[in-house]
């Protein structure tokens, strides 16, 4: 078969280490679905019964793609109204937040918002749907994006899912009656989605995230916690059933293992996130309506502590209409808030506060290694870049001997995530 315009450009991607596997180019072409490649990320393919595209409709899906894929460019969304933090993102408001359902507040990732908010949305009628993901059916260890149409829906996608899922390609995902619940770069993705294709975007829904795992990682920590690799799992949750909770699996026999959050994504899961990951200039949202967050306790010296409590998120209104949504909410009793100051937020997200202020040098330090990194717009990186100019200057100079490093072995190899980080989910 021969490769399209899109192929090329998709292509090109892949090949940099910039594909996110958001799904966003599946929406281009039909022909085009998502799949695990070797190293476990989920990357566009071709299907082989696929009819091959004409010229012009080929051209027309390059350009756009140019436009919406996460790989290629970012632009920082300007909200009327909002404050722009420089690192947490724009905001009309900002809350302490927790689901007022005990049972939604307990499953969900941190506080329950998400899960709350999604399953009111759906069964109130506001939506016909919201597209988010969850366990899969037959194997609960991969991810699946889904439609959301009740609170029991909302409930079975509960917790974060650190595994790759491409939410952006899910046939629902550009209803503009509907909402969406996906990563930053989903979100990114979706808007541009909607904007290209003359369309109002669904309402968006997002969450702070640190990146996307391999699949490999989930499988091997279930096997090294006990779990032969043939038995079938029935059950398996990344966080949840408390605040953070554990990762836990259930195998058909009945037998249940579980790893702390710390040894889960610490020492096994955060390991493996893929490289377009550690150059993401937006790991809190800014694309979404509404963004939420682990609102975590820290120590003395301002790091996370991750002691099992109730769930608290921290609530961003990114937009009028996400605000309208948040106070609607409030009213109706699903969901309690206080407000909080951006600057709080920020002092216990010590990954996204360093991720961003050191982006210009990493995403320099590959290009001059020999990588290309995405454009990104309007996150005033150079200004974030010359506040610490030293720590700027070290992961330059770090990004620039691994990438060089990997070059010379054919691959990326993933670093030692942050001691704090917290990643991404599905709802929370």
């Amino acid at each position: 078969m021969t490769a399209t315009a899109l192929d090329r450009e998709i292509s090109a991607v892949v090949r940099s280490g910039s594909c996110s596997g958001c799904g966003a180019c599946c929406q281009l072409d039909g022909g085009l679905s998502m799949a695990l490649d070797g190293q476990g990320y989920a990357r566009p393919v071709r299907r082989a019964d696929a009819p091959q595209p004409t010229e012009g409709p080929d051209a027309r899906a390059a350009k756009r793609f140019r436009s919406v894929c996460p790989g290629v460019q970012v632009t920082a969304v300007r909200a009327p109204g909002a404050v722009r933090h420089p690192t947490m993102g724009p905001a009309l408001a900002a809350w302490r937040a927790w689901a007022t359902d005990a049972e939604v507040r307990h499953s969900g990732s941190s506080g329950g918002v998400l899960t709350a908010l999604a399953g009111w949305l759906a069964e109130r009628g506001d939506v016909p749907q919201v597209v988010a993901a969850a366990p899969a059916p037959v194997d609960p260890r991969r991810t699946v994006s889904v439609r959301i149409q009740s609170r029991a829906d909302a409930l079975a996608s509960s917790g974060s899912r650190y595994g790759p899922v491409s939410n952006a390609g899910a046939p629902s995902a550009l209803d503009p009656e509907g909402a969406f619940v996906g990563k930053p770069c989903e979100a990114s993705a979706v808007r541009a989605l909607a904007a290209t294709g003359g369309q109002d975007a669904p309402l968006i829904l997002s969450f702070f995230c640190a990146g996307t795992p391999s699949q490999w990682a989930t499988d091997d920590l279930v096997h090294e916690l006990g779990v032969r690799r043939d038995t079938r799992v029935t059950a398996l949750r990344y966080r949840g059933d408390g605040w953070p909770g554990r990762f836990s699996a259930r195998t058909e026999d009945g037998t249940e293992v579980s790893a702390s959050y710390h040894e889960s994504w610490g020492q096994h899961l955060g390991r493996t996130v893929q490289w377009r990951c550690k150059i993401c200039p937006d790991g809190v949202g800014e694309s979404s309506d509404i963004s939420a967050a682990d609102l975590w306790a820290t120590d003395d010296r301002g790091y996370p502590e991750f002691e099992e409590s109730a769930g608290i998120s921290a609530l961003l209104a990114r937009t009028e209409r996400g605000r309208r949504i948040v106070e609607q909410a409030v009213q109706d009793g699903v969901i309690q808030v206080e407000p909080i100051e951006l600057a709080d937020l920020a002092a216990v997200q010590p990954l996204q506060r360093r991720r961003r202020q050191t982006l210009l040098g990493r995403t320099a330090a590959a290009r001059l290694a020999g990588r290309r990194p995405p454009r990104y717009r309007g996150f005033h990186l150079l200004r974030l870049a010359l506040g610490n100019p030293l720590v700027t200057l070290r992961t330059a100079r770090g990004t620039y001997s691994r990438v060089r490093r990997d070059n010379q072995r054919g691959g990326t190899k993933p670093e030692p995530p942050a001691p704090t980080q917290s990643a991404g989910g599905s709802t929370t």
